[in-house]
């Protein structure tokens, strides 16, 4: 089956499902067999197989070898392919992180100063409050400053995703707004290119994709997603913040050619 890439295929809204096929995984079929990364020959013999197996845990391979029907050279294979994907998205997942801080940080800093997040004032969760004064401890310890620029830097994806959520708690007593201390006095601003864009609708494609990397900072497995789909968001929610930013990426990002590379491969073809 020839190779293709369509990043507006049919949106999954249950990425983790896997629908029946061989192996278990009719998206594993799809994404193995129409789409293939560049990985290298490797003879796999049965004293390679141990040792591979001894080294990523059969727990680890677990998922890959239910989806292959339980053949170890195409489990391992496809943790290879899972690897690569992961790579490749690294890259788009990285300009959307520091456009998407970058952004949220100058909308706030115009509208409340540069040191935006100090003070009671602040209107801030007790998590973000805790996530700031973490990286300013990590950054002393590091010997570093903590001002403004050291402090956005040091703050995860997650921090910044959680600023257009509703907000937890602050204490016992109070609860952060930030529909209001947020979004409504700032960071709605911050979306210039989507301007009937509400919070909600801000925050969960970011929160999704905030879910995306984590996947793959913790090495999990992608395969049964729509991968498609999730380049697709992280062009689009871009898109919202900045068209040039959102061209750049795009151009450069290694996604759609790691389903494109090799596709008559054998080493990958099931």
């Amino acid at each position: 089956m020839e190779a293709s890439w369509s990043g507006s295929g049919p949106q999954n809204e249950n990425p983790g499902r896997m629908p029946g096929g061989r192996g278990g995984s009719g998206v594993y079929e799809v994404n193995m067999a129409e789409g293939t990364p560049d990985v290298k020959r490797f003879s796999y013999r049965d004293d390679f197989l141990d040792e591979l197996e001894a080294s990523l845990s059969r727990e680890r391979l677990g998922t890959y070898l239910h989806a292959t029907g339980g053949d170890r050279e195409r489990a391992i294979k496809l943790d290879a392919w899972n690897t690569a994907v992961s790579a490749a998205f690294c890259g788009p997942l990285q300009g959307l992180e520091v456009t998407l801080r970058n952004a949220i940080h100058r909308r706030l800093a115009e509208r409340h100063g540069e040191t935006w997040y100090e003070g009671p004032n602040a209107g801030l969760d007790r998590g973000a409050v805790e996530r700031i004064a973490r990286a300013k401890l990590e950054l002393a310890r590091d010997g570093h400053g903590n001002g403004p620029p050291r402090i956005v830097a040091s703050l995860s994806f997650g921090f910044w995703v959680s600023l257009l959520g509703p907000g937890g708690r602050i204490d016992s007593a109070r609860k952060a707004n930030y529909e209001m201390t947020r979004w409504r006095s700032a960071l709605r601003g911050t979306f210039t290119h989507c301007a009937t864009l509400t919070r909600k609708e801000a925050h969960r494609p970011f929160n999704a994709l905030r879910a995306l990397r984590n996947r793959i900072a913790h090495h999990e497995p992608l395969f049964a997603r729509n991968l498609a789909r999730d380049h697709e968001r992280i062009v689009q929610v871009l898109g919202w913040m900045t068209l040039g930013t959102r061209r750049w990426v795009e151009h450069h990002s290694r996604v759609p050619a790691v389903f494109d590379t090799a596709r008559d491969s054998e080493e990958i073809r099931f």
